[in-house]
């Protein structure tokens, strides 16, 4: 099983921003060891022939030609139409 320790917990602890107790950085320390260790189980699996798999639904993208839509409109109509408006763009209020 892999060893983490606790200067190890303590380090994700700070990069996390937690603050934590002493008790719970020991918790912490066997649980992050435990799921370590459960990850090497899974890499001794023998996976030669196995097709990775990427779609379980069989779902597919569907796609479609990017064609520009000539309405007839103009930019200056669209423009007039616009309460406010600042170097040939639509003018909006500021969002903070």
């Amino acid at each position: 099983m892999t060893q983490i320790s606790r200067d190890d917990v303590l380090h994700l602890a700070q990069l996390s921003s937690l603050q934590l107790a002493d008790d719970e950085v020991d918790s912490l320390q066997q649980d992050i060891g435990n799921i370590l260790g459960y990850i090497e189980q899974l890499s001794e699996l023998d996976t030669t022939g196995v097709e990775p798999t990427y779609q379980v639904t069989g779902l597919t993208n569907v796609w479609r030609d990017d064609v520009v839509d000539q309405s007839g409109v103009s930019r200056e109509q669209l423009l007039a139409l616009a309460p406010e408006q600042q170097n040939n763009s639509v003018k909006v209020p500021k969002v903070l």
